[in-house]
């Protein structure tokens, strides 16, 4: 395993579209190794690979608090099936826009499809913090980060807040 580095704004790949995954092999399987690590590292509680150069669909994720026990998650080809009406605000930070937040508002629940580490399709339903994590991850599959959600003003200022962090 290793740590890789998290691509900040403005840098083009993070605006890529990000490709399909054939196959969960040992390959693909060490990529996401290295992604949970490098997140943990950070540190954060989610990844897309397109944040380390590698725009694959393709998404770790570990919501332990602080005084539970490691539980990482891991998302091949992600695809939202089904998302609620209602809607949920908050507060969103991003490890390629760092130590910038701005609340964004998001559908409340989803309902997921996506095949796992060991490559086995699972479907299951999202709420809470997980909603909010995986539907931020997916944007990121799109070439979309939180800050997209914003006002131009707001989004603006925090990529030049991010430059000016970058060059200190």
């Amino acid at each position: 395993m290793a740590i890789r580095e998290i691509l900040v704004v403005p840098h083009p790949v993070l605006k890529q579209v990000s490709t399909s995954v054939d196959v969960v092999d040992d390959a693909l399987r060490a990529l996401m190794d290295d992604m949970l690590e490098t997140m943990y590292d950070a540190p954060g509680i989610g990844l897309a690979a397109v944040q380390i150069g590698v725009p694959k669909r393709v998404i770790v994720m570990d919501l332990a608090g602080k005084d539970e026990p490691p539980a990482p998650r891991y998302f091949v080809n992600p695809e939202i099936v089904w998302a609620s009406d209602d809607t949920a605000p908050y507060e969103e930070g991003c490890l390629s826009v760092p130590e910038y937040y701005d609340e964004v508002e998001r559908p409340a629940r989803v309902k997921l499809k996506y095949l796992n580490y060991q490559g086995e399709a699972v479907e299951e339903d999202a709420d809470g913090m997980f909603a909010v994590c995986i539907q931020h991850e997916m944007d990121h599959l799109e070439g979309v980060l939180f800050i997209d959600h914003l006002s131009r003003l707001k989004r603006e200022q925090a990529i030049k807040k991010v430059k000016k962090l970058v060059r200190a």
